[in-house]
């Protein structure tokens, strides 16, 4: 731990469940508090009053969760928030954008509504691919079998249009779905020189006995990533095997590349990984 080319510092304190951090060009920073606020970062000060505010169902692992700017950010001022809402009897997760007036932000569209959503395992990372399309991480919502059913969006990484459109090389035909079989996708991040797109995922916690087992994958379009059926490294078509597997809960969460290497930061663990 604590390798001698690092100097960690305090970016942000006093914040609620943090659980998305994006910069502007302009070099301000928003962070999403999973009970429903987007809080600004400027010049290093957390201002007190919310950038905006999202009305979500905030239970268990559900509330504001993803954000993600436009590619075309700020000629194009439009963000976009994956979040729970409901009544708490019957919840869905939601992929909204938002419309950036720049005090604040405004509702403009619904991308993609009634994702399944439950206490645990709602996925919630989104983000803009090199190909300028939206990606969209969904859990399967403790409903293992899900995660195999190509008509149920929980389990999956989604693929859109900024507008929210299906896009046309979709691997299913008029289907948001990219790749599936699933559990809790956390994490996403294209390697800048192949372009190749991997995902954090979150293994068992009591499912079939089975505990630990987190994965790091390499998504490929239209690809099934075995959950329930399989997991870990099987080497059994049509399944695709993890690149990284720890026995141990670790788990996975938010990811990205910087200077060719990958960077995982770890909830358990409680480390940050390169």
């Amino acid at each position: 731990p604590d390798p001698p080319d690092f100097i960690v510092e305090t970016f942000a304190e006093n914040l609620e469940i943090p659980w998305e951090l994006v910069f502007l060009p302009d070099g301000r920073a928003l962070v999403t508090e999973r009970p429903g606020r987007i809080r600004m970062i400027d010049k290093g000060k957390l201002l007190d009053t919310p950038y905006a505010s999202v009305p979500v169902s905030s239970s268990g692992e559900g509330g504001l969760m993803g954000l993600a700017l436009h590619p075309g950010y700020p000629r194009e001022p439009y963000l976009y928030v994956m979040y729970t809402h409901g009544d708490g009897v019957r919840s869905s997760n939601r992929v909204e954008r938002l419309r950036d007036t720049g005090k604040t932000a405004v509702p403009d569209r619904v991308i993609i509504d009634e994702i399944p959503a439950a206490r645990f395992h709602n996925g919630g990372r989104i983000s803009f691919g090199p190909d300028g399309m939206l990606y969209v991480c969904t859990g399967d919502a403790v409903q293992p079998q899900t995660a195999q059913d190509l008509s149920n969006l929980g389990g999956k990484i989604l693929r859109f249009t900024p507008e929210g459109s299906i896009p046309q090389d979709n691997p299913f035909g008029n289907s948001p779905v990219y790749a599936y079989g699933l559990r809790n996708p956390q994490g996403l991040a294209w390697d800048p020189d192949t372009g190749s797109l991997f995902c954090s995922e979150h293994g068992p916690s009591g499912e079939f006995s089975l505990y630990g087992k987190d994965s790091v994958n390499v998504i490929h379009k239209g690809g099934n990533y075995g959950w329930p059926r399989v997991l870990g490294k099987v080497s059994m078509k049509p399944y695709i095997d993890p690149i990284i597997f720890w026995p141990k809960a670790t788990p996975p969460a938010g990811m990205t590349f910087f200077r060719r290497d990958l960077y995982l930061a770890t909830l358990k663990a409680e480390s940050l990984v390169r």
